[in-house]
């Protein structure tokens, strides 16, 4: 695709290349899009897997993570992260973007460091109810920090100044699904599980035999869909089969938006994607965090979840069948619990997260909106509260 944008200004979104990071980027670069703005994807190879980007083109950044004590894997991370510095220099100079937004992960801090080391105006996005090690790294060379939960770094006197809350951006499909009201609890009870690619596992070896240990007069009114593993979707089913109970189970579902809006109770991880599509939709959960994170983030963005009132928080240490069938039965007995934990959720959800994000990356890179280009309402505006509501650092509020 050629280089020139017609004019228009140009924004570099800078992602990590797992749908966490490049999920949230996509929505972003949309919004801008809408605004007249040129949008060019800078991530590493794996973002290949996540098929189309909405945005002019894709530039591929050498980069890695220092994980691990091993002295030879550090030493290749570090080459990498130097190739990422020289190409992404590369960049700036010869592109100059109006400004860069990265969205965590390690492929951010090169295009970062180097869009800084020019003075071009930065941002980063923390989607997780802790700030990442990626971002915590970028946090204080950049303009503006936008926060996918609130509260997130109100303790830190040189950062919060810099901090937006405006939620995470999510997908059209979410915001469609966020239109359908929480079903009736009275009768059928239909419980939805999945744990994505790194958690699946523990769902398919502790949700079944829950559900085999539910009271027999609350299994007949249970209906479980469940994500499960290839190698592990046989099983599951020969479980459920067991105790003859009729379960939906796939690796994959394209419509889980809907499936969660069609659900009466979530069993899941806790990524920053899922909860906040969960607090957008307003569906309960049990929420179950990848326990060896580094940054214990999944922890964190449960917990948040939880406080509002929105889902249990289960350890995974605790996360036993006998524990699960006794939470299961007490929601259960209690519909009006239910619908008190989906409307408490459905309160947290930010619906135009990406166009709250997209209008800050505007501010800061000044930039304003082109005669006849519009930021439009989501679908399902009027609930979650109207567009530009976030709240602005004081020092682009001028």
């Amino acid at each position: 695709m050629s280089e020139e944008h017609s004019g228009q200004p140009l924004v570099f979104v800078a992602a990590g290349g797992t749908g966490g990071h490049l999920f949230p980027a996509a929505a972003l670069a949309a919004a801008l899009s809408r605004r007249g703005v040129t949008v060019d994807l800078v991530t590493d190879e794996r973002a290949s897997r996540y098929g189309d980007f909405p945005g002019r083109t894709t530039r591929i950044v050498p980069s890695a993570t220092f994980a691990g004590p091993n002295p030879f894997r550090l030493a290749l991370a570090a080459i990498k992260l130097c190739r990422g510095a020289v190409r992404s220099r590369g960049l700036m100079k010869e592109l100059r973007p109006a400004a860069v937004v990265g969205f965590g992960g390690y492929p951010t801090v090169p295009p970062l460091f180097a869009a800084t080391a020019r003075n071009i105006p930065a941002v980063i996005h923390e989607a997780n109810g802790v700030l990442g090690r990626a971002n915590r790294l970028l946090s204080r060379r950049v303009q503006a920090i936008a926060t996918g939960f609130s509260g997130l770094l109100a303790d830190d006197p040189e950062l919060c100044p810099k901090v937006t809350h405006t939620g995470n951006p999510i997908r059209p499909t979410v915001v469609e699904a966020a239109r359908t009201p929480y079903p009736d609890a009275m009768g059928p009870l239909r419980i939805l599980v999945f744990g994505g690619s790194q958690g699946a596992r523990i769902m398919a070896d502790v949700v079944p035999a829950a559900i085999e240990l539910v009271p027999m007069a609350l299994r007949a009114r249970l209906s479980v869909t469940q994500q499960a593993r290839d190698e592990d979707v046989a099983r599951v089913r020969a479980a459920y089969e067991r105790f003859g109970l009729a379960v939906e189970v796939e690796p994959f579902f394209r419509d889980l938006p809907a499936r969660i809006a069609q659900s009466h109770l979530v069993i899941s991880r806790s990524g920053a994607s899922t909860v906040a599509e969960l607090a957008a939709i307003g569906r309960p959960a049990i929420l179950v965090p990848l326990p060896h994170a580094l940054d214990q983030d999944q922890r964190a963005n449960a917990a948040m979840l939880e406080r509002a009132g929105g889902a249990v928080l289960v350890d995974q240490s605790r996360f036993t069948p006998g524990n699960v069938a006794a939470e299961i039965a007490r929601l259960a007995a209690a519909p009006g619990t239910l619908a008190d934990m989906a409307a408490a959720a459905k309160a947290e959800g930010i619906l135009d997260a990406a166009d709250r994000l997209a209008d800050l990356v505007m501010r800061v890179a000044g930039l304003t909106v082109r005669a006849g280009e519009t930021r439009p309402l989501p679908a399902a505006a009027g609930e979650e509260g109207s567009p530009g509501t976030a709240d602005v650092p004081p020092a682009l509020a001028q």
